[in-house]
């Protein structure tokens, strides 16, 4: 038996199968050539320096947030364009398409073109453990959005962009925006120069 959505709306059907499809993008990642940990052995909690060889490889970073960012927009483009569907079934949508974005940000293309366009120099990838934590950070983001009034998820997003801005010079739009059309004056400022 199944047990109800409770009221976030997402049952424990739905988590199995997020869960599933978050194995079956570990092993995805994997079968990339991405490490299951940082290559260095360790397993941290947090990594505070953007500019280190552990950042994207522990559990989380200063781009944790941007990922509980995701969450909070996936819930809002679902309710606005997939009101049809159930909570649930939207947070599976949410997750897949999290999980996507994962092995995209992970492929040799986007890896390079972050080294390429953005102050990231030096980035090599996520290890699994952090795509893992990345989607889970998401799936937070998604279930707040549940729970909060949507003025209060715009505050929180807005909030988590400000603060990592202010603590490393990064945040989900300058990430987006330096990907898709890099600008050398916001490269030079993010290098600290």
């Amino acid at each position: 038996m199944v047990k109800r959505a409770g009221k976030s709306g997402i049952s424990r059907r739905h988590l199995s199968v997020a869960a599933l499809l978050i194995g079956l993008t570990a092993l995805a990642l994997y079968a990339m050539g991405r490490p299951p940990i940082c290559t260095c052995g360790t397993v941290r909690l947090w990594v505070s320096s953007t500019q280190s060889a552990q950042n994207s490889q522990q559990l989380a970073d200063w781009y944790s947030p941007s990922h509980l960012i995701h969450g909070l927009l996936f819930y809002a483009v679902g309710w606005m364009v997939l009101r049809r569907l159930r909570v649930g079934e939207r947070f599976v949508i949410a997750v897949v398409a999290e999980c996507a974005w994962e092995l995209i940000e992970n492929s040799h293309y986007v890896i390079d073109r972050y080294r390429a366009a953005t102050a990231s120099l030096g980035y090599t990838g996520d290890s699994v453990i952090n795509s893992v934590s990345d989607i889970s950070f998401m799936m937070l983001g998604f279930f707040v959005a549940t729970r909060l009034p949507w003025r209060a998820s715009v505050a929180l997003a807005i909030g988590l962009e400000l603060l990592a801005l202010w603590a490393v010079r990064d945040n989900l739009t300058l990430n987006v925006l330096m990907l898709l059309a890099p600008i050398k004056a916001i490269k030079v400022w993010q290098a600290g120069a």
